[in-house]
């Protein structure tokens, strides 16, 4: 078989490493810091189910048989460990209460023949966050027990520039993200709350704006630059007039 001239396995290779090089693999160092599970945080659970401990919560600890030696309440720390008398240091975060009560019995059962231990958890910082046409966005604290069409008309649409009809709620997740699109206005218009949903911890709501107003604020953003200019020669104008205002006012009292 004839061998290729050397210009055009030159080439051939040139070609095969510039491939190559546009395949290689994300950084290692970048792949630890990414997001693989859930919404990102370190601590995650379903409180609404049972609640879960995570940074800045307390947890009250009693005893039926000790509960003067043992009865304590505490803030899970940075490090999600919270400080109990006798056995110091212990992590709790991402724990639910009853497993919490469960890791005490354990901890404690060397230094107590009969214990009977309560958990309450006194939870702190647990959110949803609401976006768009409210007047109310950003992060907002979760009590639980909380409708979309309660989140959304606690969070005050605007009445001239907010789509109720297209609402959305965003799951999210780097694997199976869920977004959902509610029409919240037929509770209004028709009482269907078939998308009246419940909102989870994390949930993201975006109030999107109606047509009329995605146009007004598409002119807005186009005029803006008029709009700078014309500001600007209006204050121009505006200190002019003043300073001749004090001129004259000068040449009048000489």
């Amino acid at each position: 078989m004839k061998s290729l001239p050397i210009t055009t396995r030159v080439l051939l290779a040139l070609f095969v490493l510039v491939f190559a090089g546009c395949k290689t693999s994300p950084d290692k160092r970048l792949l630890q810091y990414l997001n693989t599970d859930g919404f990102g945080n370190r601590f995650s659970g379903n409180a609404e189910e049972e609640n879960y401990v995570t940074l800045g919560d307390k947890i009250q600890v009693s005893d039926a048989y000790n509960d003067v030696e043992l009865r304590a309440t505490a803030e899970v720390d940075i490090d999600g460990t919270v400080l109990l008398p006798e056995i110091g240091a212990v992590p709790v975060a991402g724990m639910t209460r009853s497993q919490i009560e469960a890791y005490l019995m354990e901890k404690y059962s060397p230094y107590y023949d009969l214990l009977n231990i309560t958990v309450r958890i006194k939870a702190a910082k647990k959110f949803y966050y609401i976006y768009g046409e409210v007047d109310k966005t950003g992060r907002l604290k979760f009590n639980g027990d909380l409708t979309l069409f309660d989140a959304v008309m606690e969070a005050r649409p605007n009445r001239d520039t907010a789509n109720l009809g297209r609402v959305r709620v965003i799951k999210a997740d780097p694997r199976d993200p869920v977004i959902i699109t509610a029409d919240i206005a037929a509770v209004i218009a028709d009482g269907d709350s078939t998308f009246n949903i419940s909102i989870s911890e994390r949930d993201i709501i975006y109030v999107p704006p109606t047509m009329l107003a995605q146009i007004g604020y598409f002119l807005d953003t186009l005029l803006f630059p008029v709009k700078q200019v014309l500001s600007g020669l209006s204050e121009a104008v505006r200190t002019f007039y003043d300073l001749n205002r004090i001129y004259i006012g000068r040449q009048v009292l000489l």
